[in-house]
């Protein structure tokens, strides 16, 4: 893999044009993206905690944010040093910044709601009994698509739907974006690499990914299989970074974790910039938390940037292939942050009763979803209940699944009716939930 072409800025179905410095195609990648309708949902889709009334935590958008910020200054910092190594003629370290910035500002756009359990739930649906009808429909790598439900995927396919605003994202940042660049079904998966752990495009979306896998030049593992871009290393990172520390000052302020255990992890991270003497002129816990946070974040980011940079062989050739975070100074620091942040904040009894009603809840309407569309458009029933149901769905989701019906494709079906739920907030989730079980009436 070679720079110029990793920085590609090709749209699909568009003609080539020329980088332009001033606003490059990147920096309208992280306008198109902010300003679309899934972006602006995850405001309402749990990160980690439910929202309490008495105190701030992250939700997936604040979350996304402060991912897109360190990425940002991620790409930047190992920009600047690939710029003047390879003196790549018209791009600058900004260009670096916009793609890590903009990828990583949408890698969580397509994670279901009730945090991360929504993907198990999801899943769960489809391996049930009712769920399982579907599968004689289906060949066996689409049918492995639906029963191992991905965010990854789902992020990749949101982000390639026409019908969101036509994003039309730059080669470059959607394949930044994509961790895992290979299918649900794969012959062989290395389990040594990464990039393989999960997976990053379900059959729907197979083509595109082809197209974004040729535009950048990504090197070939194999049939739909290929190396990570390298600045993927850089999204992985930032959204490793954000997750470790700021899922534990979370935990802190919401008591889960001692404000005593808090300091000395984040004391570990800063070694000798750690100075006690002038946090203790901070009266406020929070603002002291804060304030360790934000150095950890920077040790963090300049550890992250020397090992890309070290690397940089290894990433073009694809021989490298782990996390950045997992070779730095502070990776032992992290295994313990996420330790502790099992026992005492992931397994909290707030996060467990959210995750609880995922499961309740994502099948609940997967089930009514389905068996209103599959007797509708596929057994052509006229039963007034399932047309009744059908109503309650956005226009265009009728259409898309009116036309898949009348191809008779059942996967289609069931990946609009995923992007449907997959897509909606907590409160959205809920709410219908409960209106379609006769739990509660509209405005009451």
């Amino acid at each position: 893999m070679e720079w110029l072409q990793l920085l590609s800025n090709q749209r699909r179905g568009k003609k080539p044009h020329r980088h332009e410095p001033v606003r490059s195609a990147f920096e309208q990648d992280y306008d198109r993206i902010i300003f679309s309708h899934p972006f602006r949902r995850l405001q309402d889709k749990t990160q980690v905690h439910p929202l309490p009334e008495d105190d701030f935590v992250h939700t997936r958008l604040t979350h996304s944010l402060e991912v897109s910020s360190v990425g940002r200054s991620l790409g930047k910092k190992a920009g600047q040093a690939i710029v003047d190594r390879h003196g790549l003629q018209g791009f600058s370290f900004h260009d670096f910044g916009s793609i890590v910035a903009a990828a990583a500002l949408c890698h969580d756009i397509g994670n279901p709601p009730f945090g991360h359990s929504g993907e198990e739930a999801i899943s769960e649906y489809y391996l049930r009994q009712d769920g399982r009808e579907l599968e004689k429909f289906m060949k066996p790598d689409q049918w492995q698509d639906l029963i191992r439900f991905e965010g990854n995927a789902q992020g990749f396919r949101l982000l390639n739907k026409p019908r969101f605003q036509g994003l039309q994202l730059t080669a470059a940042t959607l394949a930044a974006f994509t961790k895992y660049p290979r299918p649900s079904a794969l012959d062989k998966v290395a389990e040594n690499r990464k990039s393989q752990k999960k997976y990053g495009y379900f059959q729907s979306e197979k083509e595109v990914f082809s197209f974004v896998a040729e535009s950048t030049g990504l090197e070939s593992l194999g049939p739909d299989s290929w190396c990570r871009h390298p600045l993927t290393f850089l999204v992985e990172a930032a959204d490793d970074i954000c997750y470790h520390l700021i899922d534990l000052e979370d935990g802190c302020r919401m008591g889960l974790v001692t404000y005593e255990e808090t300091e000395a992890l984040y004391a570990r991270i800063l070694k000798e910039k750690f100075k006690p003497e002038k946090l203790r002129q901070i009266s406020s816990m929070e603002e002291r938390v804060g304030t360790l946070r934000a150095l950890s974040i920077g040790v963090l980011i300049d550890q992250c940037v020397e090992v890309f940079l070290d690397n940089e062989s290894g990433l073009l050739s694809g021989s490298f292939d782990q996390a950045l975070t997992s070779s730095i100074g502070a990776s032992g620091v992290l295994k313990d942050i996420i330790s502790l942040s099992i026992e005492k904040i992931y397994r909290s009894r707030d996060v467990t009763r959210t995750e609880l009603a995922g499961f309740e809840v994502l099948p609940g309407l997967l089930d009514a979803i389905s068996s209103s569309a599959g007797a509708i458009y596929i057994k052509q029933e006229k039963a007034l209940s399932d047309k009744t149901m059908l109503r309650l769905l956005p226009a265009d989701m009728q259409a898309e699944l009116q036309k898949c019906g009348a191809e008779k494709d059942v996967y289609g079906m069931q990946m609009v009716i995923n992007d449907l739920v997959s897509g909606m907030t907590d409160t959205h989730a809920i709410a219908m939930y409960r209106l379609i079980k006769g739990i509660s009436l509209p405005g009451r």
